[in-house]
């Protein structure tokens, strides 16, 4: 039996913790394959996020021309786009895809330290044609204010696009991730903080894991509560490692149900 496939269409973190690298990641560690598209180069690290290089628009549209004609894509994410010359591009592909292929939608708007990862222009593009062609959106507090707030909601109920709404810039000790379907239909996933450094890429794996579980077949509830669970006992087990500052989530450091690997000593 073949292994599924999902796509990344993301930005490339150097040091592995975000991006592109930290879809792999999690692609493996649910078991399944991953396909790439690199939609943009940052140069990032503990300093932050210094500097970004968008990829042509025809390479990203023969980047995924050649994954598309040569593995069964089962579902695709979507994640740093830059500008809105690589926006359009990943429309474009996305407007290719057969039917019934889910795009999960990671709004990347921001680095963590600050610096933007879309510009204006960009995220017209991506409301109006990135948008319509996911299964579900997922921004932070933070994305979904700069992307309409209550407007965000109402266009994805409009366009049958379901929205979680991640919770991991709230305050207190709960998290609530918010899912809400097109047809109106919410379902809260509550998970305690977890105490840890290794935070990088949070919302790449959440995303990721989304995706993986929609190719291997869940229905989107479903697979927004495992990706949820997994995200949670991925940070957990690996809370204590030193990662360094910023300390990337601990994906490959512990197994698919979140029970630590063997570690070397020390």
């Amino acid at each position: 039996m073949p292994l599924p496939v999902a796509l990344s269409m993301a930005g490339s973190d150097p040091g592995a913790g975000a991006g592109l690298q930290a879809d792999l990641r999690t692609f493996q560690a649910l078991g399944i394959r991953g396909a790439t598209v690199v939609t943009a180069v940052t140069v990032q690290g503990p300093q932050g996020c210094t500097a970004v290089y968008p990829v042509a628009a025809n390479g990203v549209r023969a980047q995924a021309r050649a994954v598309l004609d040569w593995l069964p894509v089962r579902a695709v994410k979507v994640g740093m786009l830059a500008n809105a010359s690589v926006a359009g591009a990943v429309a474009d592909v996305l407007e290719t895809l057969p039917p019934g292929v889910p795009v999960v939608l990671d709004p990347v708007l921001a680095a963590t330290r600050g610096r933007a990862l879309l510009d204006a222009e960009g995220r017209k593009v991506l409301l109006a044609r990135v948008l319509p062609r996911a299964a579900c959106v997922a921004p932070n507090l933070e994305e979904e204010a700069a992307l309409g707030g209550p407007d965000l909601a109402s266009r994805c109920r409009d366009l049958g696009v379901a929205l979680l709404l991640k919770g991991g810039h709230q305050e207190g000790d709960v998290l609530v991730d918010r899912l809400w379907m097109p047809d109106g239909r919410e379902r809260t996933f509550p998970h305690p903080r977890i105490r840890t450094r290794n935070l990088h890429g949070t919302g790449c794996v959440l995303t990721a894991a989304l995706a993986a579980r929609l190719a291997m077949g869940a229905p989107l509830e479903v697979a927004v509560g495992d990706a949820v669970t997994f995200l949670a006992a991925v940070l957990a087990a690996g809370a204590d490692l030193d990662l360094g500052d910023p300390g990337p989530v601990p994906v490959g450091l512990v197994d698919p149900g979140g029970a630590p690997r063997d570690r070397p000593p020390g």
